[in-house]
């Protein structure tokens, strides 16, 4: 039981309690079949060179958001990730190896940026590892606060 709600300690543990709750209840949301099946499109078919995922908060529900084609860019996937909202995000990455074989990595991205809300960086983070259960096929997991920790060179290191 708190004591003295006005210290400073009581309001933070206050806060973490409720933050805490909020991510406990979102972590039970559920998957938008279409993601699955985007999924396995960009998977078995690579009709596909990226997908992005959005949480849909009211609805309790992992949906796409957008979808690459497959003569987009690195480039303009990274344009699809917004600057203050969280998101997940599927891309396949095609590479080279050090004996010039072409081969290809399913990458998954958190993408949580530091401008974001902490109460949508706690759903995502809560839900994460049950939404990435539901993509089979998944490769190479990143997460990235911001632009940097997503490059194209890191890409590329994490590949081989």
């Amino acid at each position: 039981m708190l004591l003295n709600i006005g210290t400073a300690f009581d309001i933070c543990f206050l806060m973490w309690y409720y933050f805490i709750s909020q991510a406990n209840a979102a972590s039970g949301m559920a998957v938008h079949d279409d993601c699955k099946l985007k999924f396995l499109e960009l998977k078995a078919k690579r009709t596909h060179r990226f997908i992005v995922f959005k949480i849909e908060e009211k609805q309790k529900q992992v949906i796409v958001e957008k979808l690459g084609e497959p003569t987009e860019s690195y480039e303009d996937f990274t344009k699809c990730l917004p600057a203050d909202e969280c998101r997940y995000a599927v891309y396949d990455f095609d590479f080279l190896t050090a004996e010039n074989v072409p081969k290809s990595r399913i990458f998954f991205i958190a993408w949580s940026p530091d401008t974001s809300r902490i109460r949508s960086k706690m759903i995502y983070a809560s839900s994460k590892d049950r939404f990435k259960r539901e993509l089979d096929g998944i490769q190479v997991e990143l997460q990235a606060t911001d632009p940097t920790e997503m490059g194209l060179d890191v890409f590329k290191s994490r590949a081989n």
